[in-house]
């Protein structure tokens, strides 16, 4: 059987080790946007450090967990945004103002959508965190 959206297994995994209270976790998944979605959450302090790590037969993510995570998931289906439309998508996603983060990816690469009114891009919808 196939996986329909790895991004989306990704974040299920990480929020079932969350909840468990696992302090680290080994991905099989290795993407250029799953990486990606990881640097932001890591620099939004919701994941501790991740690195590559080299198996036999594929390259896997460990990521290291920091119990900061509620909630968090894949927005599906990706939906387009204007810079006017945010408070949108975070009143739908989101349980209250300024909590959580929304990942948008922009013509200048994945970021929050704090980010992204800032300078002023939309992009679409990938996922929700908080």
């Amino acid at each position: 059987m196939t996986l329909c959206d790895p991004l989306a297994n990704v974040l299920s995994v990480i929020l079932s080790y969350e909840k468990v209270g696992k302090k680290e976790i080994l991905l099989n998944y290795n993407s250029k946007i799953i990486k990606e979605i990881l640097k932001v959450m890591h620099e939004n302090q919701y994941i501790g450090s991740f690195n590559e790590v080299k198996d036999i037969k594929m390259n896997k993510i460990k990521v290291n967990l920091l119990g900061n995570i509620n909630k968090c998931g894949a927005i599906k289906p990706r939906y387009n945004i204007k810079v006017d439309n945010f408070e949108k998508f975070e009143k739908r996603y989101l349980p209250s103002k300024d909590f959580g983060i929304l990942i948008v990816s922009t013509p200048q690469g994945m970021m929050t959508h704090y980010m992204a009114k800032e300078k002023m891009l939309g992009g679409k919808l990938i996922a929700y965190i908080y």
